[in-house]
Parts: C-alpha cells; sequence; structure tokens
C-alpha cells in the first residue's frame, strides 16, 4: 500500500508522534441521547445537554488523545471549540438511525453530510460505522458493501484516510436481540473474522479498521491471565486478516475487559484504540450532576486512559511499521518537485 500525500498526513493526524493510536470517540448519539432522555422522561433528549456533554468529553479528555472523533450533530458545533489544533479530528459519517429489514440491517448517511464535507471543515479521516453479518440476505449485504464502496471511493477522490469500524448485530433468528450500540451477546468469532476479511478488499478503500473484540469482552482473559493462549490465535487471525493498521473498540466493555482486549490486540499487531464508553460511562453515570460528571472525567477517566496510554506505547504497532506499507508506502511521495503536477485536485 503506498499512502497518497492527503491520507498520509490524515494518519500522522490521528497518531501521536511515536505512530501509535490514542483516540477518544465523542460521536455516540443514543448512547448519549437515551439516558438523557429517560432521566427527563421524554422521547427525545434536549439539545443542550448532549451537547454539552460532549463539549465537556472533548475539553476534559482531549490532553490524553491523540485525536478525537466527533459527530456534526452536536459534538462539532459545541465541542470543536475546545479542540486543540495539536489534536486530530476524525469526523463521522455514518447516522445513527439505521434500517431493520427481515433479511438484516441496512446501515445509512447523514443527511445533507459527506466526505467532501468533512474534508473542507479540516477533518483529518473520515469515519464510518457498518453493521455487518455475513449470514445476512444477499440483498443487504450487497447493501452494506456497496455503502462501503461509495464512502471508499469518496475518501480517496477527497485524499483523506478512511477509518472503518465493523459491528455484528443480531439476526431475527438469534437468542439475544438487542439495537443498542453494544456488544451482541453470543457473536460468532467466525461472524466478526469473515466480515473483517470481505471488507480488506482493495475495492472497499479502507484505510484503518476499528474493530470490536472476536470473543465476548466478558470471556477475554488478558495475556499472561489463565487461558490467554487459547483465546489469542483468534486476534492474531484478525490482524492477518485485517491487512492494515488497526485498532480496537470498546463497544460498551467495562474498563477492565477492555484493557484485557487490548493486550491480546496489541500482541496481534493493533496499532492502538478508538473507544469511548469504556472511558467516559462511569462518569456519565452521575449525570445530571454536572460537577460530578466533570470530576469524574478529569480523574478516573483520564486516569484510566493514562493506563491504557502506557499499555499502548508499551505494546502496540507504530502504524506505519505495519508490513503493509513496504519499501516506503507510509513515507511522502513524490519527494520531488514532480510533486505538484501528479497530484490531483479533488475538486475537478
Amino acid at each position: 500500500m503506498q499512502l497518497t500525500p492527503g491520507k498520509l498526513w490524515g494518519m500522522r493526524r490521528m497518531a501521536d508522534a511515536a505512530g501509535r493510536f490514542k483516540m477518544t470517540a465523542v460521536d455516540q448519539r443514543p448512547p448519549i441521547k437515551n439516558p438523557i432522555a429517560a432521566h427527563y422522561g421524554t422521547d427525545e433528549a434536549p439539545y443542550d445537554d448532549v451537547a454539552r456533554f460532549k463539549a465537556l468529553l472533548t475539553e476534559t479528555l482531549q490532553d490524553e488523545s491523540s485525536a478525537m472523533l466527533l459527530d456534526p450533530h452536536y459534538a462539532i458545533p459545541r465541542g470543536i471549540g475546545y479542540l486543540s489544533p495539536a489534536k486530530g479530528l476524525i469526523v463521522t459519517l455514518e447516522d445513527s438511525l439505521f434500517e431493520e429489514t427481515e433479511g438484516g440491517r441496512l446501515s445509512l448517511q447523514i443527511d445533507d453530510w459527506s466526505v467532501a464535507k468533512i474534508k473542507r471543515m479540516g477533518g483529518d479521516a473520515v469515519k464510518v460505522l457498518a453493521w455487518y453479518r455475513p449470514d445476512a440476505s444477499d440483498a443487504v449485504n450487497r447493501h452494506q458493501q456497496d455503502f462501503v464502496k461509495r464512502i471508499g471511493e469518496a475518501c480517496a477522490h477527497c485524499d483523506i484516510p478512511f477509518l472503518f469500524e465493523l459491528l455484528v448485530y443480531p439476526l431475527a433468528s438469534d437468542a439475544h436481540q438487542t439495537k443498542d450500540y453494544v456488544e451482541l451477546q453470543g457473536k460468532k468469532a467466525d461472524d466478526v473474522l469473515a466480515s473483517v476479511e470481505e471488507f480488506a478488499k482493495a475495492d472497499y478503500g479502507v484505510d484503518v479498521f476499528k474493530l470490536e473484540s472476536p470473543v465476548n469482552a466478558g470471556d477475554v482473559p488478558g495475556v499472561g491471565n489463565d487461558g490467554w493462549e487459547e483465546v489469542q490465535p483468534v486476534f492474531d487471525e484478525m490482524g492477518r486478516l485485517a491487512g492494515r493498521p488497526w485498532v480496537m473498540l470498546s463497544a460498551g466493555a467495562g474498563k477492565p475487559q477492555f484493557r484485557n482486549i487490548l493486550t491480546h490486540a496489541f500482541r496481534a499487531g493493533a496499532s492502538g484504540y478508538l473507544a469511548g464508553r469504556a472511558i467516559w460511562l462511569d462518569a456519565f453515570s452521575r449525570f445530571p450532576d454536572w460537577g460530578a460528571m466533570r470530576a469524574g472525567l478529569s480523574g478516573e477517566s483520564v486516569d484510566y486512559m493514562k493506563d491504557l496510554n502506557a499499555l499502548t506505547d508499551a505494546d502496540a504497532m507504530a502504524w506505519h511499521a505495519h508490513s503493509v506499507f513496504v519499501e516506503g508506502g507510509a513515507t511522502f511521495s513524490p519527494d520531488d518537485a514532480s510533486f505538484r503536477h501528479q497530484y490531483g485536485d479533488f475538486g475537478s
């Protein structure tokens, strides 16, 4: 893989100086909106409360982050003013709403939002979540594949990194049913691995994978603990199938569980994390006590991030050291006066 100049710059902006990703997600919508709405006993959460919390997350957690993931609904309008220009800016593109069909789940793009707008506003990368089950209907999987391909093509056109998140979900025949953005209980490792294998194909244009644990979070022992050697090969296979830089997502896992997951992922070649609720959910549970939430974020959340970052520094692979970047693929090219002649204008 040879990175184009814009993708290379965006990858560098997302990572720390050593090339490791320590990224915090502030783009969640239902996991923040729903508890706030429940507190008020309303169908919809007040905009100001959701946006204020996202701004608070940006303000308190950015120092330990190499980049922040923000959404265009709440986090960017109210939180961008708190974000240091020294931090990477990742912007979400997928809608938190999705369509359930008999054959499976269909992902949607945020209305009146695009890769080009993310690039124009100064975003360093585009993040997209797609729900995927290899055993969903052919029509559903074609829709999901086409959805991702279109975004990958737009990212290539605008020369901005494509950070792609995959989550398996329950089909109608599954025992465990949920529409929440949480780990599917009883998920099959084979479904996770087959999904990664599909979207690792070159025509999707993925630059970085954001992946869930292939094993239920509560069943991941952590490297060095009893049974860890039985779990590690599944993570190793996921890293092999990804075939490019990848990071772990938390999917609502608890703090100890997510740390255990990272030990396996880093041993398998992951380059960091992009996590949200594992970091800030405990503090958020104190809503609507804004002082208590701030104290929790500035205290226990930051302390947890420092622990994750120390683990990342020690064990994660620098993204540019990935074997996909052979022979200078992660360096600027062409590095001579021909650059301006060869580089395209995405507006043309």
